[in-house]
């Protein structure tokens, strides 16, 4: 019995990562010109890097590994790779850095997304890969496609964005 509520805790505490809607991989043009991407930091580019390597893995909740990855396993894996202890959470990690505007991200940031229908609390994460004005591009664990690279302007992202924090 007491391995059974550790169980169920254990599971309790990971943030659920599931999206109730495919995620769409089209790109759509930006047609105004914008302002060049600022120059990122080099763990930026190395964590995003790493974090790329996991594209194509399957959707496995509680998942840090190629076998299977969800969305907090993705952003714990990539930042520990480049010595960032972060916590394992969604939950957790929505409350850890400084909160920023949206129109401030950069390279590296993370993006914080309610998934659930009628609700605005945090269960997804994912980190910032592109960003300039009007354009935000983002890696992700989902449950239909596993590790994607997506588009913050896609219309499912946009309504479900809640918030983004820095990390480094």
């Amino acid at each position: 019995m007491r391995t059974f509520i550790l169980l169920l805790l254990i599971i309790a505490s990971f943030g659920s990562c599931k999206s109730s809607k495919s995620a769409s991989k089209k790109r759509k043009s930006i047609t105004k010109t914008t302002k060049t991407e600022t120059k990122p930091l080099p763990k930026a580019n190395s964590i995003i890097n790493y974090a790329k390597q996991f594209e194509g893995v399957r959707y496995k909740y509680g998942g840090a590994t190629k076998k299977g990855m969800d969305c907090s396993g993705l952003i714990y894996t990539a930042f520990k790779n480049e010595d960032i202890e972060l916590p394992r959470t969604t939950k957790d990690l929505s409350t850890t850095g400084d909160w920023i505007d949206l129109k401030d991200v950069k390279k590296g940031d993370l993006l914080f997304f309610a998934t659930k229908k009628n609700s605005r609390k945090v269960n997804h994460v994912g980190i910032v890969t592109v960003s300039r004005a009007g354009y935000t591009e983002f890696i992700h664990a989902t449950t239909s496609k596993g590790v994607i690279t997506s588009l913050l302007s896609e219309r499912y992202w946009y309504f479900a964005f809640v918030q983004a924090r820095r990390v480094l």
